[in-house]
């Protein structure tokens, strides 16, 4: 089976400090997202004031399980989506094709 990737795009609310951001992305993939089945590696993203994230998942069916058990967020995960300006927030799940 291909591997998954969650990839996530987004602006920041205004005011709202990078390191403390960073901190709480940190945690919430330390505490959480790094404890769930399947779960490989992460990677937060910047290009000016977009950012973006992506979570890579042995398989899709871990994904869904990870997004499913997500509709009820924990505190970390609370804490990250309180610096971001959800109405920016694009989301996407892909099978990963091929790797080099």
């Amino acid at each position: 089976m291909p591997n998954a990737v969650f990839f996530n795009s987004y602006k920041l609310k205004k005011g709202k400090p990078t390191e403390e951001f960073l901190l709480a992305v940190e945690t919430l993939i330390n505490e959480h997202i790094s404890k769930q089945q399947g779960y490989i590696s992460s990677k937060i993203l910047v290009d000016g004031e977009t950012w973006a994230d992506y979570a890579v998942f042995e398989t899709m069916e871990d994904l869904e399980n990870f997004l499913e058990q997500s509709r009820n967020p924990n505190e970390a995960a609370q804490k990250f989506y309180s610096y971001i300006n959800l109405m920016s927030c694009t989301s996407r799940k892909f099978s990963v094709e091929r790797s080099y």
